[in-house]
């Protein structure tokens, strides 16, 4: 079966009681059977950590250690949905194939986007590496730590060249962006004057807006992260609706992103 729900979290760390708890309650309210963490903090992911904080129904799991006390990634899913077809684990990204019995395997990666234009140089090329080996429907995700324009942030500290590179990237990766429904920024600073930048996103490719041409992605308020939990529906737009808010492609049909309708540089 394919998965009906998909959360994509920086969570600021995963080692806390709290944190976790809020994690499992984002699950039970949403349906999620897809769960995507990044910046776990946790150099070793336990057991016990991914049943306080998921359930036991979370059976099947990859994770990307964390450096020290920073960074790391985990993505979790629902027994039902299987084992995975294939994984990948790379610096800054982790990769899953599912392999639904009715329909086209599929990639997931999550990505933690790093700090510092040297690494994100290099974490754009990674992209471009697993690309070349995860083929065919493909969707990426995460807190990528980069903007595609001016408008991702609230003020004007941004870095123009990077900007232009990342779009470059996503238009040569053939990737489209899901519309983020109803917010514009998904990390603040905290502050009384805060800086708002859109941080985390999700691209798909043409072949995997196919196979979810009614997906719907929003966010969720919780507490306890600088960032806001991004949800990620599979089948959560009615095909009579399809249309409403959203771009189409060529067809007419309520795609959630057009295919070839890519970034401008």
């Amino acid at each position: 079966m394919n998965p009906s729900r998909i959360l994509c979290w920086n969570v600021r760390g995963l080692n806390s009681r709290v944190r976790q708890d809020a994690i499992r309650n984002l699950i039970s309210n949403s349906r999620v059977d897809i769960v995507c963490l990044q910046e776990t903090k946790m150099s070793v992911m336990s057991v016990g950590v991914i049943l306080s904080s998921m359930g036991s129904d979370f059976t099947n799991w990859i994770d990307l250690p964390a450096a020290g006390a920073s960074g790391g990634i985990v993505v979790a899913w629902r027994q039902c949905l299987g084992p995975a077809l294939a994984t990948r684990v790379d610096n800054y990204s982790l990769s899953i194939q599912f392999s639904p019995g009715s329909l086209q395997p599929w990639w997931l990666t999550c990505v933690y986007g790093p700090q510092g234009d040297s690494n994100k140089l290099l974490f754009m090329q990674e992209l471009r590496d697993v690309r070349s080996v995860c083929q065919g429907p493909w969707t990426v995700l995460g807190d990528f730590n980069l903007t595609t324009s001016a408008a991702d942030r609230n003020n004007e500290n941004y870095n123009r060249a990077m900007m232009g590179r990342f779009r470059r990237c996503i238009n040569d990766l053939e990737l489209s962006e899901v519309p983020l429904q109803g917010r514009k920024f998904t990390w603040s600073n905290q502050q009384d004057n805060p800086t708002l930048v859109k941080l985390d996103r999700v691209f798909c490719s043409s072949e995997w807006e196919q196979l979810f041409p009614n997906c719907l992605l929003q966010s969720s308020a919780t507490e306890g992260s600088d960032h806001c939990p991004l949800l990620l529906g599979l089948h959560d737009v009615q095909p009579a609706k399809a249309n409403t808010g959203r771009i189409s492609g060529g067809s007419g049909i309520g795609l959630v992103c057009c295919p070839g309708h890519f970034l401008p540089i």
